[in-house]
């Protein structure tokens, strides 16, 4: 799903008008985006966990020649889907 998608969809759900969405699922995002800037945890019941995982420099080996390469460290977001999501992808 598109966030083009996302905001017809909810569109659809709520009878709100599609201008009035997209300002909503940007609010979400960003809130999102700057909680993680700051290094917090984003946990939203019944839907899951959203966290903030950084890998530490390390040295990798490039499988077809051997060689060994340096890789930098790096912060990702991670996302732990609640007990809601995994029931419903798991029935």
């Amino acid at each position: 799903m598109t966030r083009s998608e996302l905001i017809d969809h909810l569109a659809d759900k709520t009878y709100l008008a599609k201008a009035e969405v997209k300002r909503v699922v940007d609010g979400v995002f960003d809130a999102i985006i700057d909680a993680a800037t700051r290094g917090e945890e984003i946990a939203i019941n019944n839907f899951g966990k959203f966290a903030v995982r950084r890998s530490a420099a390390r040295d990798g080996r490039n499988p077809r020649t051997g060689e060994i390469t340096p890789i930098k460290a790096s912060t990702r977001l991670t996302f732990k889907p609640g007990k809601a999501v995994k029931d419903r992808l798991n029935p």
